[in-house]
């Protein structure tokens, strides 16, 4: 009889962050399965439990172990920071089972519980950077080529998205950044407002405003628990906060009664969509 498999997203690290089904799933659970620093973060949630810690690179065991172990009669709680679904072992799960003829419904019972992400977590640290369209991008070569990469930095920057960078640099890997901040600069002014966010709500917390022609100055501050967001052509900073206008200046008077424009619902404020 098979047992379960959630892949769980326990968010940037703090249990304040944490969803309430992450909690209930990693409860239930009786074997947790992670890179030894994500199962770190929900140490104290797993007291009694069986515990299996993987070191970074090894996520093709870790899927195999967690599938195998499910299978084999487990709850099994596989653990990540942020979503599991945004660069994380969700994608590789599904690709597992698939390879073993497993199928929805009849196969091993799987559910990915999501969190919340770095993009969440750090633009909320930040201000509001994420109020129009923006685009995310990792600057990880590892399973993707640069030369990909790059194209999708120059798409993200002719179309004036703000762009969330994930894994901007690791120890051997410090060119990426620096190559797509040339490929910004073609199409943003260097005083675009950046925002680099390390190690978002856990006691290493640093966060720095800079711009895009600063962004060199502080590669001190990149790494692999590093997100940085670059503003787009609108994008201004106000004190310590990035703020990225959605509209509303050239659509309302902010702060006084809405102006109705003649359509159904326009002078409530509506019809753009829900905040």
């Amino acid at each position: 009889m098979p047992g379960k498999l959630y892949i769980v997203g326990v968010g940037p690290g703090h249990h304040d962050h944490m969803t309430f089904r992450a909690r209930q799933v990693i409860d239930e659970s009786d074997t947790i399965v992670g890179y030894e620093t994500y199962v770190n973060l929900v140490g104290d949630l797993i007291g009694g439990k069986t515990v299996y810690r993987y070191a970074m690179t090894q996520e093709v065991e870790r899927a195999k172990q967690c599938i195998g172990l499910a299978e084999a009669g487990a709850t099994v709680s596989l653990v990540s920071s942020g979503d599991p679904g945004i660069y994380g072992m969700a994608g590789l799960i599904y690709e597992t089972l698939v390879e073993g003829g497993w199928t929805p419904g009849d196969g091993l019972p799987v559910e990915i519980v999501p969190g919340v992400s770095a993009l969440n977590s750090c633009a909320s640290i930040v201000g509001s950077p994420l109020m129009a369209d923006f685009a995310v991008l990792s600057m990880s070569d590892l399973l993707v080529p640069w030369e990909v990469i790059a194209r999708r930095v120059e798409a993200a920057a002719r179309g004036d998205f703000v762009t969330v960078v994930y894994n901007p640099a690791s120890k051997r890997r410090v060119q990426q950044l620096r190559d797509a901040r040339d490929i910004m600069l073609r199409y943003r002014g260097p005083r675009t407002p950046v925002a680099i966010i390390k190690g978002a709500f856990r006691e290493s917390e640093t966060v720095v405003m800079t711009d895009l022609g600063s962004l060199p100055d502080h590669s001190d501050k990149l790494g692999m628990i590093s997100t940085v967001i670059i503003g787009n052509s609108a994008t201004y900073t106000y004190r310590d906060l990035m703020i990225n206008p959605r509209g509303y200046q050239s659509k309302y008077s902010v702060g006084a009664e809405p102006v109705a424009d003649g359509r159904d619902g326009a002078d409530k404020g509506v019809g753009d969509g829900a905040l």
